[in-house]
């Protein structure tokens, strides 16, 4: 019986030794990690020199960001506002060119207006609220989805809510004997602005 106690005894002793061991193992590794996050936090806050020099460098470092911003701003990329038609030739008499309304917003038309025979860009805005009408060959006019304003190929309005024609951009005959477009000016038709020869060619 005294040889038992002795042996259990002996056991708790080398398991009370075993887990303070490991208790100190444990605060041994633990240590280290605290003291370095209490030497930063003492370095940045521990006085009253730190935390300016702190607030110093962190103010610096919002202007240098800021700068940088500056030097890199942002560019807004638009379509050029005047583009080439190609040759009069290509339209044949009545044709309207719808190959530049999703890029240019423009339709270019060979027609008679006040009876003289023009080729002219019409803008591709409905004049009610905005919205970019369709031109219907069949019908041969231009129709607007959102309203129902309908305008002729001179571009006169005869039917919906619009209130005046389509307008005009300006168009010439550039050098090299193309048709130019400029989308950065535009002619109404109700300010006697289409007499304008700046608004047509000659067909």
């Amino acid at each position: 019986m005294a040889g038992e106690a002795a042996t259990s005894a002996t056991g708790a002793a080398d398991e009370t030794v075993s887990w303070e061991v490991a208790d100190r193992a444990t605060d041994a590794g633990a240590t280290p990690r605290r003291g370095f996050l209490h030497r930063v936090l003492r370095l940045l806050c521990g006085s009253f020199l730190a935390t300016g020099l702190t607030a110093l460098a962190a103010t610096h470092l919002i202007w240098l960001l800021g700068t940088l911003r500056f030097l890199f701003p942002n560019v807004l990329i638009e379509a050029p506002t005047t583009f080439r038609a190609g040759p009069p030739d290509q339209l044949s008499p009545g044709a309207v060119d719808t190959r530049y309304v999703a890029r240019f917003g423009a339709w270019i038309v060979r027609y008679v207006y006040d009876g003289r025979p023009q080729i002219y860009a019409l803008r591709a805005v409905c004049t009610h609220l905005g919205c970019t009408p369709q031109w219907l060959e069949a019908e041969q006019k231009f129709k607007c989805p959102c309203h129902g304003s309908g305008f002729y190929k001179d571009g006169m309005h005869f039917e919906g809510p619009a209130p005046r024609p389509l307008e005009r951009y300006a168009i010439r005959l550039a050098e090299d004997g193309q048709l130019e477009v400029d989308t950065s000016r535009t002619f109404q038709q109700e300010l006697g602005e289409w007499q304008d020869p700046d608004c047509f060619v000659d067909a």
